[in-house]
């Protein structure tokens, strides 16, 4: 009868501890999956928006030399002969594709890819109009560059722009994820540092009831 209840007892506290290990191992589990979206979060903060955003200034330093070789046409009397300007203003465009080319191959959300395609567009219309300003001498080209060629080059620099600003905006959102997850590591040490103690206090109640039984034992024997 003591046998029995003595195995009844040690079956409890072995269910007890097993139950114990499993979420110990599922806590260290969730936690390494918290480590690895941490890891994640920031190579992507760095790949896919730090990285890019450089390029797109990149890009807007392109853009404000491309009006530049282009006023110098239109308002400089010829100084700057319209076919050395179109190979200035090719490399220029060149450039720019690559970038983009670039910056296609990184993560892109629904917005940034409407907001990168709105970029394109605007980019192949200023493109037309510059290369038909170069193509005219005088006052027709002047009329083009201030009646459309300008607007277009604003109209790329806003597309630009906003493009730039959702970097930060997607930036932040991976910021706050990676706080979350941050917490939720912190939240499993605590579980496990609370386990741990639960094992300890287990220990030390499992040996205390040993030598109970062992001077209760030896008590018996004596008498």
């Amino acid at each position: 009868m003591k046998f029995a209840f003595s195995l009844k007892n040690k079956l409890k506290i072995a269910f007890l501890l097993l139950c114990i290990m499993c979420c110990t191992l599922l806590i260290r589990f969730l936690e390494d999956k918290s480590v690895e979206k941490i890891n994640n979060a920031f190579i992507s903060m760095y790949n896919d928006r730090l990285v890019p955003a450089t390029d797109l200034y990149f890009i807007a330093e392109n853009l404000y030399q491309k009006n530049a070789i282009l006023q110098e046409v239109v308002f400089g009397n010829n100084v700057l002969q319209g076919a050395t300007a179109l190979v200035k203003m090719n490399k220029h465009n060149r450039n720019i594709d690559s970038v983009i080319n670039k910056y296609e191959l990184t993560f892109l959300v629904k917005q940034e890819q409407s907001f990168l395609n709105e970029l394109k567009k605007a980019l192949l219309i200023q493109q037309g109009l510059e290369a038909k300003i170069l193509n005219l001498t005088g006052a027709e080209g002047r009329i083009i560059y201030e009646s459309m060629g300008k607007n277009a080059a604003d109209q790329t620099l806003a597309k630009l722009s906003a493009l730039i600003k959702i970097q930060s905006k997607v930036g932040n959102d991976l910021i706050k994820g990676s706080k979350i997850f941050v917490s939720g590591t912190k939240v499993y040490s605590t579980v496990e540092v609370i386990l741990a103690i639960v094992i300890g206090i287990m220990i030390v109640a499992i040996i205390s009831a040993s030598n109970a039984v062992k001077i209760h034992s030896d008590k018996f024997n004596l008498n």
